[in-house]
This record gives C-alpha cells, sequence and structure tokens, in this order.
C-alpha cells in the first residue's frame, strides 16, 4: 500500500505592507483636526413663575418685579405694575445696552436682594437682540483691584411676550 502523503502546504505568513497607510494617515488626521469646526454651546437657565407663586404673591405685600421690555425703537426698563422705570431710546448702531446696564445698575442699588427679572420681547424681536439684552440684564464687566471681572445683576430670567 501507498501512503498517502497528505499535501500540506507550508504557507508563509504574508507581512502586510502598511507603509502607504500610514503615511496617509500622517497627512490626513492633521488635516482633519485643522479643518474640524469646534462650537462652543451656551446655555442660559430660565426660571419660569409657577401657580404656586401667583397665590403666595397676592397674600403678601406687593414686591417689585423688574421687567425690560424690547421695543423696535426703544427699551423699556419698568416693573410689572406698568411703571416705567426709564425708555432708552435707540441710537444709530441699535439699541443702547450701556445705557440699558446703567439704569439697571442703580435699580439694583435700590433692590441689592433681587435677582430676577422678566424680558419681553415683542413679536418679530431678532434673536440676537434678545440675548444681548439678556446679557446686559444678568451681568456687567466692572473693575475690581485692577482686574476686569463680571458683576452680578439680575441673574434670574424669564422670558416672555410684550404686550402690545
Amino acid at each position: 500500500m501507498r501512503k498517502r502523503r497528505s499535501r500540506t502546504r507550508h504557507k508563509e505568513a504574508v507581512e502586510l505592507n502598511i507603509t502607504a497607510f500610514m503615511n496617509l494617515m500622517v497627512v490626513l488626521v492633521p488635516f482633519l483636526l485643522m479643518t474640524a469646526v469646534f462650537s462652543q454651546l451656551s446655555i442660559i437657565e430660565l426660571n419660569l413663575p409657577s401657580l404656586g407663586d401667583a397665590k403666595k404673591n397676592k397674600k403678601d405685600k406687593p414686591t417689585f418685579n423688574l421687567q425690560v421690555t424690547i421695543r423696535k425703537n426703544a427699551l423699556l426698563v419698568s416693573d410689572d405694575k406698568g411703571g416705567l422705570i426709564k425708555r432708552i431710546p435707540k441710537i444709530k448702531s441699535g439699541h443702547n445696552y450701556r445705557m440699558l446696564t446703567s439704569t439697571l445698575k442703580q435699580v439694583k442699588a435700590r433692590f441689592p436682594d433681587k435677582l430676577n427679572a422678566t424680558v419681553l420681547a415683542e413679536q418679530n424681536t431678532e434673536y440676537e437682540h434678545l440675548v444681548q439684552t439678556m446679557d446686559a440684564t444678568r451681568m456687567y464687566l466692572a473693575i475690581i483691584d485692577g482686574e476686569i471681572e463680571q458683576a452680578e445683576l439680575f441673574p434670574e430670567i424669564s422670558v416672555g411676550d410684550a404686550p402690545r
């Protein structure tokens, strides 16, 4: 009888040549990192009044609630009862946020414990105007010990529709 020889071939291990792939990665990764768009997302926490707060306020003495209304031609600073504190007319470059901040500083001096304010916007108010008004209402830049720091005005902001 013949002995059957198994035909086993010894396969040599194939070497992978990855130098071309590595060259591609060396060029591609820095290029992708340089062209990537990194976005920054900022979130402002808004506080909406609850039904329980309205019932409590009716029983207690009337409190001062600050409102900043954005109109096409002016910014109005008032209390919630409709008492106008200051009308800030629009200037050539847009709304006068510096005057708004200085007015709110004066209000803060009279009510130092007050933290909340309501920003009311007309129907077609641009988003940028709303955000800038909210920023001017929340804080301002102050020079403290020779350094510029953010000082707090009314950080708890509610947003709503302005009355017509």
